[in-house]
């Protein structure tokens, strides 16, 4: 039997939770399901003209981080993986969203549980969504340590192209 591929060693301190990352995906798991749980479960007790705002806010937070996500899958192709480690057949992508974002599906994610936390009009998942930001912040940097290791251009990607939001972070 054979040991699974060592991640290689990169010049974050974020520990690389198994060979490929995986339990950073696991983390991620989690979390969305607690913070669609807590939506279902805790919600604030609104009515009226705030509730209303709050699920439109919501509903348009869900489209636009769906869109989001949708366009970030479409354009890593065949490099597509749940996995913070890049695949072996995989390339740097720097085109379509990724020409703003470097991690749209993750900034999608984020903003579609915003917009579950309004919708469901439920304080404890909008504060869980902040702990979902701030994991998502945390593998994007253990990825993103990975990706400079595989591709020398990627510092230089980094450099002009926002992580979550474009021209803020």
């Amino acid at each position: 039997m054979s040991e699974p591929p060592r991640p290689p060693q990169t010049d974050t301190r974020l520990p690389p939770l198994g060979p490929r990352g995986e339990g950073w995906f696991m983390l991620q798991l989690v979390a969305i399901g607690v913070i669609v749980l807590a939506g279902l479960l805790v919600g604030a007790n609104w009515s009226g003209a705030p509730r209303f705002a709050a699920a439109f806010a919501g509903a348009v937070l869900i489209l636009g981080g769906v869109l989001l996500g949708i366009l970030g899958i479409r354009d890593l192709g065949g490099s597509l993986s749940p996995f913070p480690m890049p695949i072996e057949s995989a390339v740097l992508v720097s085109e379509g969203i990724y020409r703003r974002l470097r991690h749209p599906i993750y900034a999608g994610v984020i903003l579609v549980a915003l917009g579950w936390s309004l919708l469901t009009a439920s304080f404890a998942s909008l504060a869980l969504t902040a702990v979902l930001a701030v994991l998502l912040d945390l593998k994007a940097r253990r990825e993103e340590a990975w990706l400079r290791e595989r591709y020398p251009v990627y510092a230089a990607y980094a450099e002009r192209t926002s992580r979550f939001l474009p021209g803020l972070y």
